[in-house]
């Protein structure tokens, strides 16, 4: 009855399966990679982070974000078998080149920055602006 044209595609394309990253918001493992290893119910995961930080663990599916990365790891894989997959699909280096990933490492090194950082921050922001402003000023003037 219904026919749509060939050229719909779906907005959305991250879905909840195993071996899909995600990243944790909340808890003690805040700000850091792991895979789904098995979906428990609609409101919790079983997560590995491999060889590094998150250990195999339940955790709220309101803690995490998904990521668009996915990893080959089978059902209820062993920390070993997820660590071996990451290092495969090369994650951690995609999320640190990805603008989440280096929005998330900004926001660490400023929240880790002293009141004589910040100002110093300021300062170049200042000289940047008073650079940028003259060049826009010598712009606006040689266009007329």
């Amino acid at each position: 009855l219904f026919a749509y044209p060939p050229s719909v595609t779906m907005a959305y394309n991250r879905y909840i399966s195993v071996g899909r990253v995600v990243l944790i918001n909340y808890g003690p493992a805040k700000g850091q990679l792991a895979v789904i290893v098995n979906v428990i119910d609609q409101n919790r995961l079983l997560v590995c982070g491999g060889t590094g930080g998150v250990e195999r663990q339940q955790i709220a599916l309101k803690w995490c974000s998904i990521t668009d990365y996915t990893v080959k790891a089978p059902l209820n894989s062993r920390r070993g078998v997820v660590g071996k997959a990451l290092k495969e699909a090369d994650v951690h280096a995609k999320w640190a080149a990805s603008s989440w990933g280096k929005k998330l490492t900004t926001k660490s090194k400023r929240a880790t920055l002293t009141d004589f950082d910040r100002f110093k921050v300021m300062m170049l922001r200042q000289k940047k602006a008073k650079i940028v402003n003259g060049e826009f000023k010598k712009l606006k003037k040689a266009a007329k």
